[in-house]
């Protein structure tokens, strides 16, 4: 093989990060393999290294050996592998090799080289692993890294409880639970926390379980944490704790929360105890400067469109954006919209309103006047007006929405200006 290409595959493999994803050695491997296939029959690894015949090669080398066409090379730089914990990982792939003695001596050398094994090294291991279990030959190094993981210290499972691979980060919630490794707060702290919706709901599911009927249990503990996360799930999962707590009165503040999923959790809640939540959404939008932003769609959800929708215009009007915005989403969610007077609100000096108004017209987007739309799109300062104006638009095409494209494709706005270009190309 030319000295040349050898460097050049060597060079990509020192690129690669440390701490790289899964996917970045999985890549790595099948690049190698790729520009080396065609080449001719490949020679004995040491004769591939550059240098003296004998020598240890150089990890970069191995890599690229490791990656081959060739079996036979892939085998024989295997055995370049132990005490090197950068090529693990590809040790991990060559697990899943499709030559049998490949796939073997790769399985050995990883055993003898996990003992010991710091647990950010190991993490990436396991991540290579369960990426590639779903290969033919792959699932052997994912059982045994977590075999490791289910019988070696506890401390190995908790480390990876924050790792950045989503599969990884799974695994170790699932066996920490199984363990018994993570206390009913701390799982209720990962759930209020954590990103991942997965694990999210497996932690706050197992956090209160621990909560007995009737309230046994340390449940504040398990609650405190969920309701103010900022995650709806967990905050929808608290709610829903608090029946079993026996706290079901604490749930009505959160008939006004911001996602729809903790609001129907609350009516669920009260409802169970006894409480009906509508008289308590027809209250609240009654309190004039008092009324919870999402109170309106609360309402809508769960009101009567005969009795309720004079309430709802009402507090289109109203002084705080976020309770206009709900409001609009109410009366669209109990299909009361009325063109005429939600006219006004396109030119709202919040973008939350106009986006609501726009989402509520443009079911009746040709009844508009398209000559105001194209004043909107084109000559209003407010960059959420020009926004919704092209939105309305481009529902009913012609003469207008293409002039508003032409103007708008040099917006100073960046967004609007790329999305007016976009429909331009189209």
């Amino acid at each position: 093989m030319p000295t040349s290409v050898f460097e050049g595959l060597a060079d990509r493999f020192a690129r690669i990060p440390e701490g790289a994803g899964a996917e970045a050695w999985a890549g790595f491997d099948e690049d190698v393999r790729a520009e080396l296939r065609w080449g001719s029959s490949l020679p004995p690894v040491h004769t591939r290294f550059p240098g003296a015949p004998g020598r240890r090669p150089a990890a970069a080398e191995t890599a690229v050996a490791l990656c081959g066409p060739d079996g036979r090379t892939r085998e024989v730089a295997l055995s370049y592998v132990r005490g090197v914990p950068e090529l693990l990982p590809l040790v991990v792939v060559r697990c899943a090799d499709w030559a049998g003695p490949v796939r073997e001596r790769a399985r050995s050398v990883l055993r003898s080289e996990l003992p010991g094994l710091p647990h950010g090294t190991f993490g990436d291991l396991l991540a290579a692993a369960l990426l590639l279990s779903g290969r033919r030959h792959g699932d052997a190094a994912r059982q045994l890294l977590t075999g490791l993981l289910w019988e070696g210290p506890g401390s190995r499972v908790t480390a990876l409880l924050g790792s950045g691979d989503r599969r990884v980060r799974r695994l170790a919630h699932r066996i920490g639970l199984e363990r018994g490794l993570l206390s009913p707060g701390r799982l209720a702290e990962i759930a209020a926390t954590d990103p991942d919706v997965v694990v999210q709901d497996l932690c706050a599911n197992a956090a209160l379980a621990t909560i007995g009927d009737g309230g046994d249990g340390d449940h504040g503990v398990v609650l405190a944490p969920l309701l103010r996360s900022r995650q709806g799930r967990a905050r929808a999962a608290g709610v829903t704790g608090l029946r079993r707590a026996g706290r079901a009165a604490e749930a009505e503040p959160f008939l006004y929360d911001r996602s729809a999923s903790v609001r129907a959790c609350a009516r669920w809640v009260l409802r169970q105890a006894g409480t009906e939540p509508l008289p308590l959404y027809r209250a609240a939008c009654a309190a004039g400067g008092g009324v919870p932003d999402d109170a309106p769609l609360g309402l809508a959800e769960c009101g009567d469109r005969s009795v309720d929708v004079p309430a709802l215009w009402v507090l289109t009007g109203h002084e705080r954006p976020r309770v206009r915005a709900s409001a609009v989403a109410g009366l669209r969610r109990l299909d009361a919209v009325r063109v005429e007077p939600l006219v006004p609100l396109l030119d709202d000096g919040s973008a939350r309103v106009v986006r609501e108004a726009v989402a509520a017209l443009l079911p009746w987007a040709r009844r508009l006047p398209a000559d105001a739309l194209l004043r909107r799109a084109t000559a209003d300062p407010a960059p959420h007006v020009r926004k919704g104006a092209l939105r309305l638009l481009a529902e009913t095409g012609g003469a207008a929405f293409r002039e508003a494209v032409r103007v708008l494709a040099d917006d100073p706005d960046p967004k609007l200006r790329a999305r007016a270009r976009a429909a331009a190309g189209a």
